[in-house]
């Protein structure tokens, strides 16, 4: 049985090839009880969620990783955000009936925005380039062959339950003598992968099936979990941003103020107490309602 909610990294002791698996079982289910996705959404939300997963194993810092999609067609919008802990969460936007179909055909013309955060310098980078190809791994390796010439390929599988990929990427070669076969060759072997090999086997199993003959250190696991990074804090200095009066406003018509997170459902409600403390700059007096 595979392990759960888990990244594993690995690479060719022989050959300048790194790469990662990853499994997305709770922390997937737990961002579809949040909102009923249609299936053919699941599926590219599962996607997205394993893709960015599978990025952040890159970051060497302490901060996040988005992925954003902005499309013309039923799905306007997909968001997914992972920090270098591993807490994810994610969601989509969309209209109407959606049926089953390409990344084009599900979102039109659109972007693929990726940002990269450094929590500790504040440092925030952004590339963003046209959605490119049928699929999520399409775009994505669209999008790392223009902005860092590596090449990169992924695998990446969704359902109700379970979401799970696998990464390889050619790094610049150290050793004159390194294999010039090498990097074709694991692609090759990486392309016989099935879907529910993803979803089934561990990480260990994964590897073996594909690259028995070669030489592959496979490191520990890192854990995954959901978390959304909403918070009072946030919430309240939303409101201050949008002024005494304009907070007082909307009090007086709708006798509160109520904001939901829409990654994870929470709901804050202030009422008129609770925002006279807030523009006083002083403790609430009594803590806001929080409901989901």
């Amino acid at each position: 049985m595979k392990e759960r909610d888990t990244l594993h990294n690995f690479l060719f002791e022989h050959a300048a090839i790194r790469g990662d698996v990853v499994h997305l079982d709770a922390t997937w289910r737990e961002v579809l009880k949040r909102h009923a996705y249609p299936a053919p959404l699941r599926s590219l939300l599962g996607e997205l969620m394993v893709a960015a997963a599978l990025l952040t194993a890159r970051l060497n810092f302490e901060g996040s990783l988005s992925l954003q999609l902005q499309g013309s067609g039923p799905v306007t919008l997909g968001v997914v955000e992972c920090s270098s802990e591993r807490l994810m969460r994610g969601l989509l936007h969309w209209t109407g009936d959606v049926e089953a179909g390409t990344l084009p055909q599900l979102m039109g013309s659109g972007q693929l925005v990726i940002t990269i955060e450094q929590r500790r310098s504040g440092e925030r980078y952004q590339g963003v380039v046209d959605v490119a190809g049928d699929s999520i791994a399409d775009a994505i390796e669209c999008y790392l062959a223009q902005s860092e010439q590596l090449e990169t390929r992924l695998w990446l599988v969704a359902n109700a339950q379970s979401a799970a990929g696998l990464l390889v990427q050619r790094m610049p070669a150290q050793d004159e003598d390194e294999d010039a076969d090498a990097w074709p060759r694991v692609v090759q072997l990486a392309d016989t992968v099935k879907g529910e090999e993803l979803l089934g086997l561990d990480a260990h199993e994964i590897l073996h099936r594909l690259f028995y003959e070669e030489d592959v250190r496979l490191f520990e696991a890192l854990p995954m979990a959901f978390r959304c990074s909403c918070s009072l804090e946030r919430v309240q200095n939303t409101l201050r941003m949008l002024g005494h009066d304009e907070v007082l406003d909307i009090i007086a018509e709708r006798g509160s103020v109520d904001v939901t997170c829409e990654f994870c459902n929470q709901k804050y409600v202030f009422d008129a107490v609770d925002a006279e403390a807030l523009f006083a700059d002083a403790p609430v007096s009594a803590n806001p309602s929080l409901r989901h």
